[in-house]
């Protein structure tokens, strides 16, 4: 289906899933980078909310003391500040806004990986699954990755993540302020500093994602709205080097989606 919209000598292997847009290889379970990190905001947003057991709920405003295992280089802002009791709600901002490894590491310590992947399973996801913690570097004895998954499962989760629900809202919002547009979304006209949830955006199209860079690896998932919502997911796999390549034709399918919101 994406017949002339890619080259054809793409140097990896490229997944794409936009429900009644385009589908390719949509099943192919390829690692996520901090894709990932979708399912842990999902699981946080759920205990915020109190959508879930009332065992699992949580308060926006606990703190959450930073142990030096949740510190990790890579992206994110929190190494370089000050606070060392940051909230649940400032960890769950700074994973969606700037994939913070280490507000991410703290936020699986204190929910737990069981809990985030059986959330995961909750809402229909059987491939894709967080293995570890983020790591940097990641060794021989650690899993091979933080996380993998399909396109096909990741753009049904941005359908439920785009429903009106209000865990599903909430997460959307952390999601509205992501601050990478560089993957899908490079094309498609938007105001990437509008983090405001809305339902009908003018004049613009509006977009929230989220995406994860590695090396070999760029994977982006989002929503956007127009005229017509459309959800998508974008998984990328290549030779170190190689990974421009790959962008530029996620962008090729953020184009097709453009014209397919407006």
């Amino acid at each position: 289906m994406l017949s002339g919209v890619l080259p054809p000598d793409l140097p990896g292997t490229l997944s794409v899933s936009v429900p009644g847009v385009l589908e390719h290889r949509p099943d192919e379970v390829l690692p996520l980078a901090s894709v990932g990190k979708l399912l842990l905001l999902a699981e946080v947003a759920h205990g915020l909310t109190g959508t879930g057991p009332a065992g699992d709920r949580l308060d926006a405003a606990e703190p959450v003391e930073l142990l030096g295992e949740d510190h990790c280089g890579g992206s994110g802002l929190l190494t370089r500040l000050s606070v060392r009791r940051p909230t649940i709600a400032d960890l769950a901002v700074l994973t969606a806004a700037v994939s913070d490894n280490t507000a991410t590491n703290a936020l699986i310590r204190r929910v737990g990986l069981s809990r985030v992947n059986k959330r995961a399973e909750a809402l229909g996801l059987v491939r894709t699954r967080v293995l570890d913690r983020i790591r940097e570097p990641r060794l021989p004895g650690h899993p091979t990755t933080f996380a993998v998954g399909t396109a096909a499962e990741l753009s049904a989760l941005a359908e439920r993540i785009a429903a009106d629900e209000r865990w599903a809202r909430l997460l959307l919002g952390w999601m509205a302020g992501c601050g990478d547009r560089a993957m899908v979304p490079a094309f498609i006209p938007h105001d990437a500093e509008d983090a405001e949830v809305r339902d009908v955006p003018c004049p613009s199209l509006w977009v929230a994602n989220k995406t994860g860079t590695d090396e070999g690896v760029r994977c982006d998932v989002g929503v956007v709205r127009g005229a017509r919502q459309v959800c998508y997911a974008v998984l990328a796999r290549c030779a170190p080097g190689d990974e421009f390549e790959m962008v530029r034709a996620m962008r090729a399918v953020g184009a097709q989606i453009a014209a397919a919101a407006s």
